[in-house]
């Protein structure tokens, strides 16, 4: 393995589409939403491990999940634990550990990956990102991961590509799009040259800090004032005066839309971001009736499609529905039409509105 190698799990999200099983306190990186024995984080980190030293992982996360984080990932230590004072999405994450990486090791590379998505081809996955820590090791370069899309999904930016590759299995990016409307995904799954961002980032930490310069340059002068800060005792507190003056950007609205350098490797490992509960049904074992369900004690009578997630103490009675997603948490029941998922984040204000923060 590469000594200069890195990789920033970036793990202080809430995961608001996965409630009522996902909360505030306790978000879905940190929990087996598929029954596998192990949580999504807990996975992240161990692909990553078959890549880079152990020691060179990091974790981002918010302040108020590191006792989840050290709990979770004991063989973490703790300087490579970054905790974030507020969320403000992924380009501050991103300017923190590269700021501290830059100081540790000039030469240092990185994968900026977030901590929930589920990889089922390892090895695939393995050599795909070994593939784009060399190309960005040569090349001032920014690589991203590419999925063939399967349907017109609102939640997941999108990347158009050169035909000519750049090096092998390595495309020049033409258009990045984050988050488009129905319509425009729509034209872009109908057009066929349209992939998915799976969101996972790979580039030399100094041309990263360099980007951010240019197209970031109010965020990237906070930092850069603290910089001989980074690594010492007196890195929290101005992490702390640092947070509330950057703006709560994506990374990839922040530089990728913008910058001329990016590359993109079309990729096939079984990847999902586990966004939603309807993505959790794609990737579950299904019943003859197509019923995706973690249960014991579930009966289904005429109901057919649906994803199911109650406690296994519980008997559950189904019956006529389609197509819907069904959550019982001790506290909470989630009846919702999976065609409606990503309006549950919505939902949560109507909740908040009628009994408050309780059950967020």
């Amino acid at each position: 393995m590469n000594k200069h190698h890195y990789v920033a799990i970036m793990a202080g999200g809430i995961g608001s589409r996965f409630w009522p099983m996902s909360r505030t306190n306790y978000p879905k990186q940190f929990l087996d939403i598929l029954g596998t024995g192990k949580t999504l984080i807990q996975q992240t980190f161990e692909r990553y491990a078959k890549v880079v030293p152990e020691e060179n992982i990091y974790v981002v996360t918010s302040n108020e999940y590191l006792p989840l984080v050290k709990k979770q990932l004991p063989q973490l230590a703790d300087e490579n634990i970054l905790s974030e004072p507020f969320r403000k999405n992924t380009a501050p994450c991103i300017a923190y550990i590269s700021f501290k990486l830059i100081k540790r090791d000039p030469k240092a590379c990185m994968i900026a990956a977030p901590a929930d998505h589920l990889i089922l081809e390892i090895d695939e996955f393995v050599k795909t990102t070994r593939n784009a820590l060399n190309f960005v090791d040569h090349l001032n370069a920014f690589v991203t991961l590419g999925i063939t899309p399967t349907y017109p999904n609102i939640g997941y930016g999108y990347i158009q590509h050169d035909t000519i590759e750049a090096a092998p299995g390595v495309f020049k990016v033409k258009t990045f799009t984050e988050k488009p409307n129905l319509e425009l995904a729509k034209t872009f799954i109908a057009s066929g040259d349209f992939l998915w961002n799976a969101g996972i980032f790979f580039w030399k930490v100094k041309n990263i800090l360099a980007a951010f310069e240019k197209h970031l340059p109010e965020m990237y002068e906070v930092f850069a004032a603290e910089k001989e800060k980074f690594n010492t005792k007196e890195e929290a507190a101005v992490i702390n005066e640092i947070y509330p003056q950057c703006s709560n950007i994506s990374i990839d609205f922040g530089i990728m839309e913008k910058a001329d350098n990016v590359y993109v490797i079309p990729a096939s490992f079984g990847w999902s971001d586990l966004g939603t509960w309807n993505s959790a049904w794609e990737n579950m074992t299904k019943d003859h009736q197509e019923n995706a369900v973690a249960g014991k004690k579930v009966i289904s009578i005429d109901a057919r499609k649906c994803m199911v997630h109650v406690p296994d103490a519980k008997l559950i009675v189904l019956q006529g529905l389609e197509n819907f997603i069904v959550v019982d948490t001790k506290d909470v029941l989630l009846i919702c039409k999976k065609e409606k998922e990503q309006e549950i984040k919505d939902y949560l204000a109507e909740v908040k509105k009628a009994v408050g923060d309780k059950y967020l």
